[in-house]
């Protein structure tokens, strides 16, 4: 045969010579590349960009595809007839297949090999980057982690060799899930040398003047080690604000980000608040530990490792470019470097309960410090899994209309008990449950004084499941003989069986502090924090329980001293105040008395709980809109706000007979004919004198409504056809 094919003809004896010369030399080299894995080596033949490149294997020579065969297949098993077998098939004008041994496919010709090769090899072929790893038949040594993390070697038929890695897997769909593995833990470079590492699939994400680096399935946290939730931009800015206010109080401030994640939360305290604030970013993961030095790089922030590494991490930062400030970053248990160090603010936002980081979080924590915790198992504390919350808080709860706020008194009293395990005492600044998350901000007070205040405002509560009105237990360890005349209503006697059910134990205290979320507002107009801001004035009109759309915004001069949380701290003078005022504008008189009323009700706390309008809506009537319900009940006399925890709540110090009973009053019929307009007459009114008859003639259906107070009547008229009702009105 013509040896344009071949570049260099040999004989079947000398071909046998020389693979048993270079057996052994083989198999020392397949030892070492073993022993050597992370080290790059050529790829297999078997991954391949085309189909024709493929193809093209099958034409070289013997000796090419000799060399192009990875280092990591055992030509021992085939042995010498391999290479024979090679040589004889192109000596006979037809060509051998690259991926399979002979026999499993015998030598053919070019357009046999092109079904073969595209049907068996190709089409089961995995995908990455470019290339496709396809099917090998081919003798390799399986490469594979045991347990003890050793490299197994046995005999395997049809597999897969990984792009990245050097693991041999059998199954399509476990190299899928294989390299999904990779790239979820962001190691898309390949060890191969012909397979060039592809540069690094991290997407950079900018958050309040803050750039951070996340990996593809960054808000998936079963993906990724690096979690990064957008949702959850309003916990961060509030805890932003709280931090802000306390390094105006204290400075400089050490502060802790347990679980650091990207590193968002720590670069925003660096960059913003810069030398009053020490960051300490944590996180016991090594891959999120790498991603918080590269994200502190990125920000020009001067990395300090408490490791080996501090000496590699000052030199990251390249030559002209100034960092703006330093940013400690460790990899430790959360519990354990809560242990060692003394913080002024720590933060904990484990994935799940924080329960677990309580005891610690309050043993080193300095005196007038702030622990802030974000729960994020609203599953348990939204009353979805109560065994969960029994088992996590040691809490009975039931779904009720104010579920929200009972998940925030959840965390506080789990908060308050860790906190007098450490004989301390806490003050809540703020707590908030939105969708996604409870928030709650402590200041910390110690001694044993505080710590026995902050127990005892840890109770249970009564609540009725018929109209569900509730009430906490009385103080005291005596037993009452029925704690069903706590509760304000009287379903237990009207109704047959159990009423009420005991939930808890509940914090019974205030869940905000006025003060505290003026100065957290006053922060957030500094710092531009627009989309935080509306949240902050409902919780300041929410702690003050009223609806004055009127917030003052401190100046940074004319400071005095005012008593905070049991302490005097410094705080601008209200007499300057600038008031923003939404809406009309005010005079001078009535922004002077609404002052007045602000202070005479800055003592009180607020009441607990709030009433869902829509649940105690009147079937067949439209209720006043909600605005309006709140100028009613106001003025009846009572304390009345809006709530954050829901956007139809209402957090009123009212009975719920009294708040009924102004809600039917202002109700109006839902057919617009059926009443005149004005205000339906309570129950109170028709004991005074002031209400409606109603007699109703059987024969004809028809409703005949006399006022005794006016003497006029309103004859209602059914259609029996039409099913429509007329009035008819006569004096």
């Amino acid at each position: 045969m013509d040896g344009s094919k071949l570049d260099v003809e040999v004989s079947e004896p000398e071909i046998k010579d020389k693979v048993v010369q270079q057996e052994p030399l083989r198999e020392s080299d397949n030892s070492i590349l073993d022993a050597t894995s992370d080290s790059p080596r050529e790829k297999h033949i078997s991954i391949q960009r085309q189909l024709a490149d493929l193809e093209k294997l099958a034409d070289l020579s013997e000796g090419e595809f000799a060399s192009t065969v990875s280092p990591n297949t055992d030509l021992q098993v085939g042995g010498v007839g391999f290479h024979v077998f090679l040589v004889s098939a192109f000596l006979a004008g037809k060509k051998p297949c690259p991926l399979c041994p002979e026999e499993k496919f015998k030598a053919c010709y070019s357009h046999k090999l092109h079904r073969h090769l595209q049907n068996l090899h190709w089409k089961v072929s995995v995908e990455f980057e470019g290339y496709r790893m396809c099917i090998c038949h081919l003798p390799c040594r399986p490469v594979k982690p045991n347990l003890i993390g050793d490299q197994t070697s046995m005999k395997m038929g049809a597999h897969y060799h990984c792009i990245i890695c050097s693991a041999t897997i059998t199954r399509r769909t476990d190299m899928i899930g294989h390299i999904k593995r990779h790239v979820n833990k962001g190691e898309t470079e390949s060890r191969y040398i012909a397979a060039p590492a592809p540069k690094s699939s991290l997407e950079v994400l900018k958050e309040a003047d803050t750039d951070v680096q996340v990996l593809p399935n960054y808000s998936t946290p079963q993906k990724t080690d690096s979690y990064f939730n957008p949702k959850m931009k309003l916990n961060r800015q509030l805890i932003f604000c709280a931090l802000a206010v306390l390094a105006e109080e204290r400075n400089p401030l050490e502060c802790l980000d347990a679980f650091g994640a990207t590193g968002i939360m720590g670069l925003q305290w660096a960059k913003h608040l810069g030398n009053s604030v020490k960051v300490t970013i944590n996180d016991c993961n090594e891959n999120s530990v790498t991603m918080i030095q590269e994200n502190c790089h990125l920000n020009k922030m001067k990395v300090v490792m408490t490791s080996k590494e501090e000496d590699d991490c000052d030199e990251a930062m390249e030559e002209g470019e100034e960092n703006i400030g330093t940013i400690e970053v460790t990899k430790m248990d959360a519990n354990v470097i809560m242990h060692l160090r003394s913080f002024d603010f720590i933060h904990l936002d484990p994935f799940g309960t924080s329960v677990n980081y309580l005891d610690s979080a309050f043993r080193n924590v300095r005196n007038l410090g702030i622990v802030s915790v974000t729960s994020t198992d609203i599953s348990s504390l939204y009353a979805k899994a109560q065994h969960v919350a029994l088992r996590h808080y040691g809490c009975n709860i039931v779904r009720t209309e104010y579920y929200k706020e009972l998940a925030a008194r959840i965390v506080v009293a789990s908060v308050a008990r860790a906190a007098a395990r450490c004989n301390k005492g806490i003050e809540v600044l703020l707590a908030v449950a939105l969708e996604h998350f409870v928030l709650v901000v402590v200041r910390v007070l110690r001694g044993p004084s505080p710590a026995d205040d902050s127990a005892k405002k840890i109770r249970y509560l009564i609540h009725c499941q018929w109209c569900e009105e509730r009430i906490f237990q009385k103080e005291g360890n005596m037993v009452e003989e029925n704690p069903y005349r706590q509760l304000p209503c009287d379903c237990h006697g009207s109704m047959p069986g159990k009423t009420a059910v005991e939930l808890g134990p509940l914090w019974s205290g205030s869940l905000f502090n006025t003060g505290f979320l003026r100065r957290m507002l006053f922060e957030a107009v500094q710092h531009g924090l627009d989309e935080i801001q509306p949240l902050l004035k409902t919780l300041i009109c929410e702690a003050e329980c009223t609806t004055l759309k009127q917030f003052s915004i401190h100046g940074p001069t004319s400071q005095n001293k005012q008593e905070e949380c049991g302490v005097f701290i410094k705080t601008p003078d209200t007499s300057t105040d600038y008031f923003v005022v939404h809406g009309k504008r005010k005079s001078n008189e009535m922004i002077r008395n609404a002052t007045k009323r602000q202070k005479a009700e800055s003592n009180a706390e607020h009441p607990a709980f709030y009433y869902n309008i829509h649940r105690h809506s009147i079937k067949g009537m439209n209720m006043p809109k909600l605005n309006k319900f709140l100028q009613y009940l106001s003025q009846a006399g009572y304390r009345v706000s809006r709530t954050h925890f829901d956007p139809m709540g209402v957090r009123t110090n009212a009975p719920l007979a009294q708040f009924k009973s102004i809600l039917v009053k202002y109700s109006t019929p839902t057919y617009t004919g059926g009443q005149a307009e004005g205000p339906v007459q309570s129950t109170e009114d028709a004991q005074s004198g002031d209400y409606v008859q109603a007699s109703v003639d059987d024969k004809s259906g028809n409703t005949e409504v006399t006022d005794d107070k006016s003497g006029a009547s309103t004859l209602l008229t059914k259609d029996d056809n039409s099913n429509d009702i007329t009035a008819a009105e006569s004096n």
